[in-house]
């Protein structure tokens, strides 16, 4: 793993290396063969000025590389989303208010990362552009998770600190769990979602890829513009629980013994671990069977594109958008107050536990060729999609909190530990996974 940003700004800080000599380091990386297909705009001379600016030290980001999915706007460029059907777009008059935000913390922005087109799928796959390789797999071309996947390679492979992505369903925990670097869904209200391109605008989620808790509390703060509050008391201080419904099936192999590991250590450590069936999960198929959220608002936002430029899209991600057509008004009313009262009784349920306890996602990364385009493919395409977003998912129905942390053993492919807890209760989430990462470290 490459240095986080906390580890980087102290050397900056005390004087052992510069932002600029950091800043061609990641240039490096983003042109070099790991990085192939994961920047579809480079913005190295932009960076490299950035970088150079003296004002910039004194900010919390020094000048340092960070990634922008291609969801995003950027004043003076096209957001395309990964899709041929917006390259003529008219370009953005402003930045949204998240990189915005970035920048006035003192971003250098390195480019604009590949991307699921208009962000609907986990698996990672662009066909229009080309699909970013799993930064740590070196048996074989795996698949890099999605929709972020140019923001999670990016940090992964050292081109980027942060990698500003969004989460609708596990867009950001996925690829981080399977490229094994921490992905942080805040609560969705906390960061504005203005100027990023919607999937759901019920579900959608603005947040970022890092290589360390730390660094995603940090980026956090920046983008919610808000203080997380900070808590040292030992997991031994805390009541886990471990979802026990639909989220342990079927995990393979180097997930069920990372997983298994992975309680052991938190127990022997002192953590307070029960098991929690949190059955209403069950209930999610039968709440989302007309299509779900996803469906009914892409497609509201698609109709006319779809109607203009079908053939440009991805077959896979159009299919997915077009379920939307077949929901009725009262479909999507009966979804809204299904998911309401589904929220009290998970909530319920949780009562008195400070977070939750899950694999990120059942499976390690599968090999790009099970899921490379042809439809005799899209059998096994659809149910990995299916498989990787299927914990995951769980939080952005809750309006809830999440964050993936690696957990895999040395030499193992990447495994991702998922904490998390319903709305706002961003900063417990942030404190455990920052006492689990240290230990699992330790280890």
């Amino acid at each position: 793993m490459f240095p986080d940003l906390h580890s980087t700004l102290r050397k900056l800080r005390g004087g052992q290396t510069l932002a600029e000599t950091e800043m061609e380091r990641a240039i490096e990386i983003a042109q070099s063969a790991c990085c192939q297909y994961v920047f579809l705009k480079p913005m190295f001379d932009e960076a490299r000025s950035v970088a150079r600016i003296p004002e910039n030290r004194k900010k919390p980001l020094a000048g340092l590389a960070v990634s922008i999915k291609d969801l995003f706007d950027v004043a003076g460029q096209t957001t395309a989303a990964g899709s041929m059907a917006l390259q003529d777009a008219a370009v953005a008059t402003q930045d949204s208010p998240a990189v915005a935000r970035l920048r006035q913390a003192g971003a250098a922005f390195i480019g604009r990362t590949n991307m699921v087109e208009f962000a609907f799928s986990g698996v990672g796959v662009n066909p229009h552009f080309g699909t970013p390789a799993n930064a740590c797999a070196t048996d074989l071309p795996r698949i890099p998770g999605g929709s972020s996947s140019g923001a999670a390679v990016s940090v992964a492979t050292g081109a980027a600190f942060i990698g500003l992505g969004s989460d609708t369903g596990g867009s950001i925990r996925i690829p981080a769990a399977l490229n094994g670097i921490v992905g942080f869904k805040n609560t969705a209200r906390l960061v504005p979602t203005a100027g990023a391109l919607p999937l759901s605008s019920t579900l959608d989620t603005v947040c970022a890829l890092t290589r360390s808790v730390p660094d995603a509390i940090l980026a956090h703060e920046l983008l919610s513009r808000r203080q997380v509050t900070r808590n040292s008391a030992p997991l031994s201080a805390y009541r886990l629980g471990v979802a026990s419904t639909q989220m342990l099936d079927g995990l393979d192999a180097t997930v069920a013994g990372a997983w298994q590991r992975t309680l052991d250590t938190l127990r022997k450590a002192g953590a307070r671990i029960d098991e929690l069936a949190l059955s209403e999960i069950n209930e999610l198929q039968q709440i989302q069977a007309s299509g779900g959220f996803s469906a009914a608002e892409s497609y509201a936002w698609h109709r006319h594109l779809l109607a203009q430029k079908a053939e440009s899209y991805d077959p896979r991600v159009a299919a997915r958008i077009q379920r939307g057509a077949l929901m009725s008004a009262c479909d999507y009313i009966e979804l809204i107050n299904a998911r309401r009262n589904w929220i009290e009784k998970m909530e319920a349920a949780m009562q008195g536990f400070d977070a939750i306890l899950s694999p990120t996602v059942p499976l390690v990364a599968p090999p790009l060729a099970e899921v490379a385009p042809g439809l005799e493919r899209d059998a096994r395409f659809f149910q990995i999609n299916t498989l990787l977003l299927r914990n995951t998912s769980v939080i952005n129905m809750l309006d809830g909190c999440a964050i993936s942390i690696p957990c895999q053993a040395v030499g193992e492919l990447p495994v991702g530990l998922m904490v998390w807890a319903g709305a706002m209760h961003d900063d417990p989430v942030l404190n455990i996974a920052f006492q689990i990462e240290q230990l699992l470290e330790q280890q």
